[in-house]
């Protein structure tokens, strides 16, 4: 049967698959304007387990792509740590940059673990850790020793962040996750097909806090901690809010947000990032949060480079996050620069 000749109503979602007829101008960026610092990637076992492959196969893809350093933010602990330092960072101090993490679920049956916690940074930063990544189980779904949900701002906490502000630790961290998923699973939802997909994505329900709770929280960590460094995670977790995120960062001077990720998002609202971006291109940072494949690094360097229209934000057939397409925000040399890599060397006291 051809598709055409398939009635309305039978015609399935994942069997739609438009095609644009729209005739625009299409730029092919080979390499970026300027060296990159991507730092927001994972080099252990979700993208490829580089920890276990030869470092050069992965050098390699980064010089086809102009990626001077990348930011791995799967260092874990203890030995774990020891490992990414050993395999990418000790060997090759000017590509890789390692950040630990913490054993987040030890509250679960240690009632000291906020003194755990502070412990597990300083050892981390004494191993060679530069820096530290929370991901969005902390609001979600980590519980202290009572079983009860620990909230972002959660003051048992403050020590650990002092403590990363004391050593010189940028905590990039992420919080929630697209608004859409905290929304109900309908018609409505313009993220169906993703959290179809990934059903453990969907945080809506009675057992999850809201996403203004969860927003709200991260936002009186920030206020609260003005001498530790944080990089809000995919455009500080709100990018279908510019102006929140960008109230914020007036408010505190600590908050950084990278992009990774979110390009899907800042794409459909050109104009509103193109001045996103320029304002705030002193505390922007580039990211991908993807496998490192040069073909994503060039849908990134065609975002932010050109002015070309309503391209695919993605590699695949049908769009990961939604059914719509991004539009370039060619954004000028000065802030190309910065978010490309000079935020990040000085965030990270590197040279460069």
């Amino acid at each position: 049967m051809k598709m055409r000749d398939i009635p309305a109503d039978e015609l399935l979602l994942r069997e739609y698959m438009p095609r644009p007829r729209l005739v625009v101008k299409e730029t092919r960026i080979e390499r970026p304007r300027f060296p990159v610092v991507d730092v927001h990637n994972h080099l252990g076992p979700v993208f490829g387990n580089w920890v276990k492959r030869p470092v050069e196969e992965l050098l390699a893809l980064m010089d086809e792509v102009g990626v001077q350093m990348i930011v791995d933010l799967d260092g874990g602990w203890d030995d774990t740590l020891a490992e990414h330092i050993e395999h990418f960072q000790r060997p090759h101090p000017d590509r890789f940059v390692v950040f630990a993490r913490l054993n987040w679920g030890r509250w679960a049956e240690d009632p000291d673990f906020p003194r755990y916690a502070v412990e597990s940074l300083r050892h981390s930063a004494a191993m060679g850790a530069r820096g530290l990544k929370v991901w969005k189980d902390l609001g979600l779904g980590i519980r202290d020793s009572e079983g009860r949900m620990v909230p972002v701002d959660d003051e048992r906490l403050d020590p650990l962040w002092e403590a990363a502000g004391e050593l010189g630790f940028p905590v990039l961290i992420h919080i929630a996750d697209p608004v859409a998923f905290f929304d109900p699973l309908d018609r409505f939802n313009e993220r169906w097909e993703e959290l179809y997909a990934h059903p453990d994505w969907h945080f809506y329900g009675p057992e999850f806090p809201s996403f203004e709770t969860v927003i709200g929280q991260f936002a009186n960590l920030v206020r609260r901690h003005p001498e530790t460094t944080f990089i809000g995670a995919h455009v500080g977790a709100y990018a279908e809010n510019l102006a929140w995120v960008a109230n914020l960062m007036d408010e505190c001077p600590n908050f950084y947000v990278d992009i990774a990720e979110r390009i899907a998002e800042l794409g459909r609202q050109p104009y509103t990032a193109r001045r996103f971006l320029i304002e705030y291109q002193d505390r922007v940072l580039f990211g991908i949060d993807q496998p490192v494949n040069p073909a994503l690094y060039r849908i990134y360097y065609r975002f932010l480079e050109t002015d070309d229209e309503y391209f695919a934000y993605g590699i695949e057939e049908v769009p990961r996050q939604g059914r719509w397409r991004i539009y370039g925000v060619h954004l000028p040399d000065e802030a190309l620069r910065k978010i490309y890599h000079a935020n990040a060397y000085r965030l990270l006291g590197l040279s460069g």
